[in-house]
């Protein structure tokens, strides 16, 4: 039973608030997208084909390649 497992996937690194975040000439500028429903404040969770929003569900799906 025990070869019935499935290989565990690799774990994502979290990312750190700070990265949300740079200094621009002394002036702070978002690295990521804001919900256009939620507004200023709630960033956009970036996957891999898509950016969703994790309050309201809004999504917005990627160019395919």
């Amino acid at each position: 039973m025990a070869d019935d497992k499935k290989p565990a996937k690799p774990k994502t690194p979290r990312i750190a608030k700070k990265d949300y975040f740079k200094l621009e000439g002394g002036k702070l500028a978002r690295t990521r997208k804001h919900c256009p429903k939620c507004g200023p404040g709630v960033f956009m969770a970036e996957h891999e084909n898509r950016v969703s929003c994790g309050k309201c569900g809004y999504t917005e799906f990627k160019k395919g390649k």
